[in-house]
This record gives C-alpha cells, sequence and structure tokens, in this order.
C-alpha cells in the first residue's frame, strides 16, 4: 500500500513531471552529442579525438576557475528574489570578460612562456584559451535560468544549441575542413550564440537596471566563494585524469580515455538533472525536515535507475563501443566497466552536494571535494603507469566513493547533533 500510495504522489508531482521533460530533452540533446561525438572519433582517430578531448576539458577546467562561485550563488540568489535578476545577469558578464578574459591571456603567457607546462600547442591551445571567457558566461547566464526554474526556457536553449552545433560539424565535415581545430571552432561559435540567446531569454524577466552591482557580489561572495572551491576541485576530480593521461600515455590513450569518460557523463545525466532541479526547489524551502525527506525520496529514485543502468551496461557495452565508434575504441571498454561503480557513487554524491549547497553551503562540500581531488592526482601517478587508462578508471572510482563516504558521515553527524538538540529541548 504504501509503494502504491509513493508511486501515485510521484505520478501527481509538478517536480517528477519538470524532471521527465527535462530527461527526454535532455535524451535529444545527447542524442546528438552522440552523434557529434562519433563523428569526431572516427574522422579524427583516436589521437586526434585524444587532442579534442584535452581541448574541452582545458576550456572547461579554465570556465570553472573562473566561475567564482557565481554559478551556484546565481541560482541560490535569484531563487530567493526575483527583482535581482538583472543585476545578477550583469555581474555574471562583468566577471566572465573580466576574469575569463584575462585569465586566459595569463595562461597564454604561461605556456608560450614555459612550453612544456602546456598540454596542447598551437592554434588548438589558443582556441581552448578562447573558449573560456564566452563558455563562462554561457554557464553563468544558464544558472540564472536554472534558478528561476525555467527549465523549459534551459532545454529550448540546450537543443537549439546542440541542433547547431550538429550543423556546424556537418558543415566542416563536407566543406572537407577536416582538423580537430575545425571542430573545435564549431563549438565556440555555438557558445557564443548561446550565450546571446540566453541573455535575451532573461532580459524579459529583469525588474531592474542591467548593469554590475558590488553590493550583489560582496553579499553573494561568501556563499559563492565555498561553491567556488567546492566546484572546482569537484571539476578536478571529473576532469583531471583526462589531463594527467595526456602527459602520461599521449594522445592516442586519451582518446580511448575520453570516450570512456563521456560514455560515464551519459550515463549519470538523469541524476544530474535531477540534482538541477532539486537545488532551487531545496533552497526556496524553510522546514529542514520536509527538505531531508525531498532529498531522500530522490535518492531512492536514482539509486534504483543508477543500479538497473550500471548492470545492464556490463553486457551491452563492447557491442555499443564497437558499432558507435568502431573497432579502434574497444580499449575504452574495460576503462569505461572500471569506471561504473564511480559512476554509481557520483550519482548519488550529485544529489547530496546539491542538497548541502540548498543548506548554505558548508564546508563538507569543500574539503570534501578537495581531499579527492588529491586523492585522485596521487592515485593516478601510482596507477596509470602500472594500469593505463584502466589505472585512471580506478583513481577515479576511489575519489568518487572518498567524496560519498565524506557526505554520508557529514550527514550522519549532523542528524545526530540535531536529534540530542531536540531532546534537550523536550527536557
Amino acid at each position: 500500500m504504501e509503494l502504491i500510495t509513493y508511486y501515485d504522489d510521484l505520478k501527481k508531482s509538478d517536480f517528477v513531471r519538470r524532471a521527465a521533460e527535462t530527461y527526454l530533452v535532455r535524451m535529444l540533446v545527447i542524442g546528438m552529442g552522440v552523434v557529434i561525438s562519433v563523428v569526431v572519433a572516427r574522422v579524427l582517430g583516436p589521437e586526434g579525438r585524444g587532442l579534442y578531448a584535452v581541448a574541452v576539458s582545458l576550456g572547461a577546467i579554465g570556465v570553472q576557475f573562473g566561475s567564482f562561485g557565481l554559478h551556484s550563488s546565481n541560482i541560490y540568489y535569484v531563487s530567493r528574489d526575483k527583482k535581482i535578476l538583472a543585476g545578477l545577469s550583469a555581474n555574471s558578464l562583468v566577471v566572465s570578460f573580466l576574469v575569463g578574459g584575462f585569465g586566459s591571456l595569463l595562461a597564454w603567457f604561461t605556456f608560450q612562456t614555459w612550453p612544456a607546462l602546456a598540454p596542447i600547442n598551437g592554434t588548438l591551445l589558443a582556441l581552448s584559451l578562447l573558449w573560456i571567457p564566452f563558455g563562462l558566461a554561457y554557464f553563468l547566464l544558464q544558472n540564472l535560468l536554472i534558478g528561476l526554474q525555467d527549465m523549459r526556457g534551459f532545454n529550448k536553449i540546450e537543443l537549439i544549441g546542440k541542433a547547431l552545433n550538429l550543423l556546424l560539424i556537418a558543415l566542416v565535415f563536407f566543406g572537407g575542413f577536416i582538423s580537430v581545430e575545425s571542430f573545435f571552432s564549431a563549438g565556440i561559435v555555438v557558445i557564443f550564440f548561446g550565450m546571446i540567446f540566453v541573455l535575451w531569454v532573461l532580459s524579459k524577466g529583469f525588474k531592474g537596471p542591467f548593469r554590475h552591482s558590488w553590493k550583489l557580489f560582496k553579499g553573494g561572495f561568501h556563499y559563492g566563494f565555498k561553491a567556488y572551491l567546492a566546484a572546482f576541485f569537484s571539476f578536478m576530480v571529473l576532469r583531471i585524469d583526462i589531463l594527467m593521461v595526456k602527459q602520461m600515455l599521449g594522445s592516442e590513450q586519451t582518446g580511448f580515455y575520453s570516450v570512456a569518460v563521456n560514455m560515464a557523463d551519459l550515463v549519470i545525466v538523469l541524476p544530474t538533472i535531477i540534482g538541477t532541479l532539486l537545488f532551487p526547489k531545496l533552497a526556496a524551502m524553510t522546514d529542514e525536515k520536509r527538505k531531508w525527506e525531498q532529498v531522500k525520496r530522490a535518492l531512492r529514485g536514482v539509486g534504483f535507475f543508477m543500479l538497473l543502468a550500471t548492470l545492464a551496461l556490463v553486457f551491452v557495452t563492447h557491442p555499443l563501443i564497437k558499432i558507435l565508434f568502431g573497432k579502434a575504441f574497444l580499449p575504452a571498454v574495460p576503462a569505461f566497466l572500471w569506471l561504473l561503480p564511480g559512476v554509481f557513487m557520483i550519482a548519488l554524491n550529485t544529489l547530496l552536494m546539491n542538497y548541502f549547497a540548498s543548506t548554505g553551503m558548508p564546508w563538507v562540500t569543500v574539503y570534501s571535494p578537495a581531499f579527492a581531488a588529491l586523492l585522485n592526482i596521487g592515485a593516478n601517478l601510482i596507477l596509470i603507469p602500472r594500469y593505463g587508462i584502466v589505472g585512471a578508471s580506478l583513481s577515479s572510482v576511489l575519489a568518487y566513493g572518498s567524496m560519498l563516504a565524506f557526505s554520508a558521515v557529514y550527514i550522519l553527524i549532523v542528524h545526530r547533533r540535531d536529534a540530542k538538540s531536540q531532546r534537550k529541548a523536550v527536557y
């Protein structure tokens, strides 16, 4: 009876409806992304695919490094007060082009001065650094849409952007401009137009002047700084291994490993969507007990889904990679299979981290991924030389497991403390 009531509540839930709608759109986006990934892999081969993955990772790390935590603080504050949307939008652009632009120039100067530090070189390096300010602006503005809980607008922009990317890839391919740089440039064009489109959608909700507000920036700095550290270390956990594989094993092995990582990213799409939708909903709730109940329901559903998905993938990964990417990419199979336990753990931890963010960003959101990032780097240094890209997968599993363990212990401590406080209040 309780199970029937649970599923009846799910069917009536607006949250579930929006999650399902977002998931369906995301599946379309992923479908187009898979086509792009397959085309890039088959046309460029393992080595070219590896260079492409490193360029994307370098640009993405730059975006995370330059965000100043605004991606989370934007969601947190606009979900509580929609009147500050214009100021937050202006702040996002200022940070993107001042901090992101300066960071890109500094990185270029550093890599030109010490070329041995550069994971890639020449035009591809310049393009990956150019990606940073535009990618940062797109990222921060998109998170304002999430804070407004305008998931339809968010989904529409994602869908249009991926369709445009697919079109540009096709034009590059049939135009004969086949190179890592040309494929990567198509992504920069998409990011630029995506940024303009998001800003246009947001402008419809502006209630005040569209100008930079130091007061807003300073007011959100405490929350944003912790969010910044948390996101940066989390991203390092997820992406530092690609750069380490490139430095230690070369471009071809990086191409294999990037396919495994991309497939892992696809598996955690649903938990990521649910966490993204859950954050603004939880941030707007004041009843901590109801908030935790909502998270537990999400954990049960995601845990069940991920268990089925990971078990199924054990049997279909080999033929799937062979069909999509070709025999040349079959070395990615063991790396992906060894990643699966970590994928299950990071899916659950994604929900917990969004829960923590909604409670004011406790320090566990910083020291957990910071420890995991150090563990990942140390384990990679030991395991990659011994086991190749499987070693990188094992390092990731250790890092993801440590993050989930930190989260579980923190929740246990907090709930025990709260229970003691309630008993003292009664007596």
